[in-house]
């Protein structure tokens, strides 16, 4: 029995439940998804030119409608 009891006390008291700290590494980025992600923010830019566009383009025409 103490065969048994010895090691698995061992055994659990070595085992620690929180995992190691991993050190904090900078992002590298990968340049294929780097020119995506800037194509994005590019056509987000531009969506919101056309929706300002296509806003000032309305109240124009409420405007000439009244």
């Amino acid at each position: 029995m103490k065969r048994i009891l010895i090691p698995l006390a061992l055994f659990l008291s070595a085992c620690d439940a929180s995992p190691p700290p991993q050190p904090q590494t900078e992002r590298q980025p990968n340049p294929v998804f780097e020119t995506q992600i800037q194509a994005v923010k590019k056509a987000e830019a531009v969506e919101g030119q056309v929706m300002d566009a296509a806003e000032a383009q309305r109240k124009q025409m409420e405007e000439a409608a009244q």
